[in-house]
């Protein structure tokens, strides 16, 4: 597995800051390629990391456009990773079909 793209946001309140990292992940699969998302949120107090949040969606689409689009979705939305499949499953039984196993 490996990273294909990235995309960032971060938010800062009185207390703490959050980085958001969304990214497409890419691997082997039945002589293609499969392509999923990652998603990671890391909240900083005082700099600090005091939690990490991460989650992913492997092998959606062996089309890597669809998987962008998707990727533009949770990144504009700011979608924590711990909605990220309640946000993207509608897309991802839609699109396991691109796989024509």
């Amino acid at each position: 597995m490996y990273i294909v793209d990235s995309l960032y946001n971060v938010t800062k309140n009185e207390e703490k800051e959050s980085r958001y990292a969304y990214r497409i992940i890419s691997e082997d699969f039945y002589g293609g390629q499969a392509f999923g998302i990652e998603a990671e949120r890391q909240d900083l107090i005082e700099g600090n990391v005091v939690n990490i949040e991460r989650d992913e969606i492997r092998k959606i689409s062996n089309i890597e456009e669809k998987v962008k689009e998707l990727l533009s979705l949770i990144h504009d939305n700011q979608v924590s990773p711990i909605h990220l499949v309640d946000i993207l499953g509608e897309y991802v039984d839609e699109y396991v079909s691109d796989f024509n196993l």
